[in-house]
């Protein structure tokens, strides 16, 4: 039994004012308030979607 590397993800700035595609990253990524934060696994996909967003959000 692996397991999987995870990153955990933490939104810092609010997406109000961002671009829609920006806002919808967050909403996949499992964000929702300021503050929350979501464990995801480590993959290319969510490391591209936390990228597109770095000025929103901590890596923790």
């Amino acid at each position: 039994m692996t397991t999987q590397q995870t990153v955990k993800v933490q939104l810092v700035r609010s997406p109000i004012g961002c671009k829609e595609s920006h806002r919808a990253t967050v909403r996949g990524l499992g964000l929702r308030k300021l503050r929350s934060t979501s464990e995801l696994v480590d993959t290319p996909e969510v490391r591209g979607m936390i990228n597109k967003i770095s000025y929103l959000v901590r890596v923790l």
